[in-house]
């Protein structure tokens, strides 16, 4: 116990030394409570931070859609030749076949914006004369023989029963040569779309068997990608006719059969 002589003035010093280690005591306490609090706080956001940086939890499905696709457009290439000594008589002898042959398309009910030139060509030809000698065969000087003009048209055929018709009536217009039949849809967009839709709806189911599987729950999507085949083409058959000199033909068979558009997608999910 710390007693005070009278003669000590207005304070007393044992008291004040007291008061000291009292006010240091508390102080030393006050900062170590800061110090706790401030680096319990930092843990807790080293803590979550951690957990941000952590890759969610994620399942990845696959899902295939397809449609059937009905052909509703034939798709035709045709030729015509003209030959002359001078280019306009070739111009003259192909563009005259190549009107008759619209003509005969037009008749057939095909609008002018389904027939297309895709191919116009001027060309000098040569022959080169050959003679035999007792040496052996010998060729001689090239010699001009005139122009060639040639003319490609491209022709679609909506309504896929008078493909038959138009393929067997053409060559009697002077039509040389037929080529390429094919057939495609009108709406291939819309189709691809559909199938896709269909896709993503099988790899949705997908994802809710597997979740259900492993007990957990469909989250957010966090990547997809798609493909498939999206441009069919329906090709009954290439046919290359050499129509020289032909007669109206009996209409050919032409089935257009069907094929499929397909996609296929692939989807992740977050999974809680």
């Amino acid at each position: 116990m710390c007693t005070c002589n009278a003669g000590a003035g207005t304070g007393c010093l044992c008291q004040g030394k007291m008061q000291l280690k009292r006010g240091l005591t508390v102080l030393v306490v006050i900062l170590s409570l800061f110090f706790f609090v401030k680096t319990l706080h930092e843990w807790k956001a080293y803590k979550m931070a951690g957990q941000e940086n952590l890759p969610a939890s994620t399942i990845t499905v696959s899902g295939k859609g397809e449609v059937i696709a009905i052909p509703d457009i034939a798709t035709i290439s045709f030729s015509v030749v003209g030959e002359g000594m001078q280019v306009a008589d070739a111009q003259k002898q192909a563009t005259d076949i190549s009107n008759k042959a619209i003509a005969f398309l037009k008749g057939k009910g095909i609008a002018e914006k389904d027939i297309k030139t895709t191919y116009y060509n001027i060309t000098p030809r040569y022959e080169y004369p050959t003679k035999y000698t007792p040496q052996g065969y010998t060729t001689g000087e090239r010699v001009f023989k005139g122009y060639e003009v040639t003319q490609s048209v491209e022709v679609k055929i909506r309504k896929i029963a008078d493909a038959g018709a138009v393929l067997g009536g053409i060559g009697s217009v002077g039509v040389t040569n037929v080529s390429g039949l094919s057939f495609s849809v009108d709406k291939q967009d819309q189709l691809a779309r559909d199938a896709r839709d269909s896709a993503i709806v099988d790899a949705r189911a997908q994802a809710e068997k597997l979740a259900n599987a492993l007990g957990v729950s469909l989250g957010k999507i966090t990547n997809f990608s798609e493909g498939g085949n999206y441009r069919p083409m329906y090709v009954a058959k290439t046919m290359a006719y050499d129509m020289a000199g032909a007669e109206s033909a009996p209409a050919p068979e032409v089935p257009a059969g069907e094929n499929k558009i397909t996609a296929e997608v692939t989807i992740t999910y977050e999974i809680n």
